[in-house]
């Protein structure tokens, strides 16, 4: 970070110096002005937010504390009526009866006993259901309260209730369903609702169930009633993560991606006390604070959106920046002005250095008047004017004095076209004598010195190059007892490419020097062939049968092709004391990047007793014209 700081203010103060003075003086104001006004606004709106924030955390406590007394008193007052039930000792009779009761005594229960039993939803008008689930096969069914325990046997919860001991079970559920009609339809209505199950046993045995239902809009009123500024809302979560609400308020209800979202802010938290936490979802800010309902195994959850507010303070703080900005904007352009008086006779200077720097060194230093700093550059700017065409005349004098001594020398150098003539003649003397080795020998060193005098361009086509190692071998083969053969696998087309002048020569060299060191014996070839690669590129290929390269050596020279880093030829280049000589591989894969691109260079293959491969890629280029006929093999032993 401390470097990026560092880099930043580096390039913003080279950019500030390259700007006018004028300039400069006005990027000053600002600064000084704009940027402390943007500090301290943006301090006072930070403070402002902060407080807002921790206003709008304090209302949110307070309203899910009240609620959770309301949750708190609701959840007594089932736990009351479930345990009125169960005390109930003319109930528990009822309920462990081992003989079928008659007529009579099942309205005398209805009608007396069981009936004492509506004065708890009379007492706590929130509970819609007090009913008692039974499994005593001897006993009948009492409506609205008694019921068997075979209409509940496929819920979900009812083989936890059996297992509770007389322990309680609390559960939430999405709808009320007609236990009169649940194997035939559905409610019409969605109405969630909490149940409290509780199991009885009396000496030790099962003998029923008793369950007390209260819908959730009056088990916790804000939950379903909403909250009027409708940019809050609050919902219930069960154990298994079922979360409860209306589902037409917007906060919650109408976004399955904020329900997603506060879900995944429940597991990151991990918190089994009460909790609050700010997030933000699709740019708008919210608050979440979540208290646990411990007694029931859920948390009541409490959404908040801080979007209202937080959008006046950001459009009074775009307000006063835009004001700010203003102001400077008006501020700099008077600045400008007074300046550009200011620095008038700065300018004027400043036009005549750029005609200097243009050549024109005959010009008229401006009269400067007055004093100060300006008058006193304007005086040695005058004297370096004098100073700069009295160097130049001393140059003038020194390059025409060069020049003559280049025509000099150029007069005294020996004219290419006599050496080519005393080759022929000393050729013809030998052919003569009846010398057709040294005939042939002055033939090929011949060609080799127009090849390398004569030098028109970068391009030559394939079949040039050829010729020319061919003369290059013919006169290296004289000092050899074992000739080197040359074998060439190219086709006539291929002939006709263009290549790099003097691109292949190097490469057969680095061949001859090193491939069959001292007195070697067998036959020694040279072999070059190209092949047609993809994307219109041609692969051109160097391969003796020599020595080869190791593979330590192997690896660091390519590495230093690949580099275009090579200092030294192959293999030699790797023995103690070698100094290169001649064009070099080096040579040759620079000049292939730079006329052919990065895309295209030397690869060198070897194995160690067996030969040697160099492989040059270059894009495939044709030249006009053409070469005739050649063979594809030269033996010159």
């Amino acid at each position: 970070m401390k470097r990026w700081i560092q880099s930043t203010a580096d390039h913003c103060l080279y950019w500030l110096g390259r700007r006018s003075m004028q300039s400069r003086l006005v990027t000053a104001y600002i600064v000084i002005f704009f940027i402390p006004s943007i500090i301290v606004s943006n301090y006072l709106f930070n403070q402002i937010h902060q407080n807002y924030t921790a206003d709008a955390l304090k209302k949110s406590q307070f309203t899910i504390e009240l609620e959770s007394i309301q949750i708190q008193k609701q959840i007594e007052a089932m736990e009351l009526a479930a345990q009125i039930s169960i005390s109930h000792q003319d109930l528990m009779n009822y309920l462990t009866l081992d003989r079928e009761p008659e007529t009579s005594e099942l309205i005398d229960w209805n009608m007396g006993k069981f009936a004492d039993f509506s004065l708890i939803q009379l007492s706590t008008p929130q509970i819609v259901h007090w009913r008692m689930f039974t499994n005593n096969p001897l006993i009948h069914e009492i409506w609205p309260t008694v019921f068997r325990e075979s209409r509940i046997a496929a819920e979900p919860w009812y083989p936890e209730v059996n297992e509770l001991d007389g322990g309680q079970l609390w559960v939430l559920q999405q709808t009320d369903r007609d236990i009169m009609k649940r194997y035939t339809a559905e409610p019409a209505e969605n109405q969630p609702k909490i149940s409290l199950f509780q199991e009885i046993n009396s000496g030790g045995a099962h003998v029923g169930i008793i369950g007390v239902e209260m819908l959730l809009k009056d088990f916790s009123p804000r939950v379903y009633t909403g909250i009027a500024d409708h940019e809050s809302q609050m919902a219930l979560l069960d154990a298994h993560g079922a979360m409860y609400m209306d589902r037409g308020q917007p906060v919650l209800g109408g976004s399955g991606i904020m329900q997603q979202k506060v879900r995944q802010l429940l597991r990151e938290q991990r918190a089994d006390g009460a909790f609050q936490t700010q997030f933000e979802l699709e740019g708008a800010r919210f608050l979440l604070i979540s208290a646990p309902i411990e007694r029931i195994g859920a948390r009541l959850l409490y959404v908040v959106s801080l979007e209202g507010v937080l959008d006046d303070i950001l459009r009074s703080k775009q307000q006063i920046m835009a004001a700010n900005i203003l102001l400077i904007v008006l501020l700099s352009i008077i600045t400008f002005f007074l300046n550009s008086i200011i620095l008038k006779n700065l300018r004027r200077l400043t036009e005549a250095t750029k005609k200097m720097r243009k050549g024109d060194f005959h010009i008229d230093i401006p009269r400067i008047k007055g004093g100060g700093e300006i008058g006193e550059l304007a005086h040695h700017f005058n004297k370096l004017i004098q100073k700069i065409n009295e160097l130049i005349a001393q140059g003038i004098r020194k390059q025409a004095t060069t020049k003559e001594a280049e025509l000099r020398t150029l007069h005294s150098q020996i004219d290419s076209h006599f050496l080519y003539n005393t080759l022929e003649n000393i050729k013809m003397m030998a052919e003569i004598e009846g010398q057709r080795a040294i005939s042939d020998a002055l033939t090929s060193l011949g060609g080799m010195m127009r090849y390398n005098f004569k030098w028109s361009g970068e391009y030559v086509k394939l079949g040039d190059e050829i010729r020319h190692i061919e003369n290059y071998l013919e006169v290296m083969n004289i000092r050899f007892d074992e000739p080197i053969a040359l074998i060439l696998d190219i086709s006539d087309g291929d002939l006709e490419l263009e290549v790099l002048k003097m691109s292949l020569q190097p490469l057969v060299e680095n061949a001859v020097k090193h491939a069959w060191p001292g007195e070697a014996e067998g036959r020694r070839e040279i072999r070059i062939s190209a092949a047609a690669l993809e994307e219109d590129r041609i692969q051109i290929a160097v391969m003796d049968n020599g020595c080869g390269i190791e593979t330590g050596p192997l690896a660091t020279l390519n590495a230093e092709l690949a580099a275009v880093g090579v200092k030294e030829k192959l293999p030699g280049a790797f023995e103690p004391g070698f100094k290169p000589r001649g064009i070099g591989l080096r040579n040759v894969q620079e000049r292939v990047k730079l006329f052919f691109g990065a895309a295209q260079g030397l690869e060198v293959f070897s194995e160690p007793g067996r030969y040697t491969r160099i492989v040059m890629t270059i894009p495939r280029m044709l030249l006009t014209g053409g070469m005739g006929e050649r063979a594809n093999t030269l033996d010159r032993r």
